[in-house]
């Protein structure tokens, strides 16, 4: 007889979000084997082993669709799609090595600065952001903005960005209500620095981009880098600002 796991279990076993394992459902790429009379998912080992298989692809950087491709496609190489990823990875390894040496290098005319990005790919996700949300208005007019932005534009971004999360941690950390005056300013900064930088950013359009925050690990990853658990928090705030603004907290 199988052991089957609730969907809580399975998450503290495999260090993942329990919205993430609905999401994962939600798109077929990890489904439980069976539902317990109530209604509720359980996973077997199975499911445990194909759930690993899913961390391992996202750990290497994989899309979704290229890991569900790896697991259902008898056709589909996987072996290929892990050495890339290896080669990409050295090269990455290799041009931090560079940049500590420019660091140290007392004459930096030695160091081919072309070799400090090897191996990193800006547009890395472009595929699976062209999958998820090509054919939006929000995807045309993102592509259309960013593409004449400068290198100063970027800088400006990623400051205004910066300053954003900066004020969420320290609002976290104060113990301040998600659904504080406060927080909900914050999150509409927010809000208000994606309809400027990237696409109209409704509020309804912004609550849907904290359900993905939390559902995806690599944006709760890097939102996390500011403050543990601020990924949740600002999520929350979101919701609660999405909330008072159409009239219904």
């Amino acid at each position: 007889m199988k052991r089957l796991y609730q969907v809580s279990q399975v998450a503290e076993l495999a260090g993942v979000s329990v919205r993430t394992l609905h999401h994962y459902d939600a798109i077929g790429l990890l489904a439980p084997s069976a539902r317990s009379p109530a209604g509720y998912r359980l996973y077997d080992d199975d499911d445990l082993l194909r759930l690993q298989q899913v961390v391992i692809g996202r750990e290497l950087g994989l899309s979704l669709e290229d890991i569900r491709r790896s697991l259902d496609d008898p056709g589909f190489d996987r072996r290929a799609q892990l050495r890339t990823r290896v080669h990409r990875t050295t090269a990455m390894v290799d041009a931090i090595d560079r940049a500590l040496a420019l660091v140290q290098e007392t004459d930096p005319m030695n160091i081919d600065m072309k070799q400090l990005f090897d191996g990193f790919d800006p547009e890395q996700h472009e595929d699976e952001a062209r999958e998820r949300w090509g054919g939006t208005d929000a995807y045309a007019a993102s592509k259309r903005r960013t593409r004449s932005y400068s290198r100063a534009d970027w800088e400006r971004l990623h400051a205004e960005q910066a300053a954003v999360y900066a004020d969420a941690a320290a609002a976290l950390a104060a113990g301040t209500a998600a659904d504080a005056d406060a927080a909900m300013a914050i999150a509409e900064r927010h809000r208000l620095s994606i309809d400027r930088w990237f696409y109209p950013c409704s509020h309804a359009m912004h609550r849907g981009l904290a359900d993905m925050y939390e559902a995806d690990e690599r944006f709760a990853a890097n939102i996390d880098k500011h403050g543990a658990g601020l990924t949740a928090y600002l999520a929350a705030a979101i919701r609660a600002n999405a909330a008072k603004a159409q009239g219904t907290g």
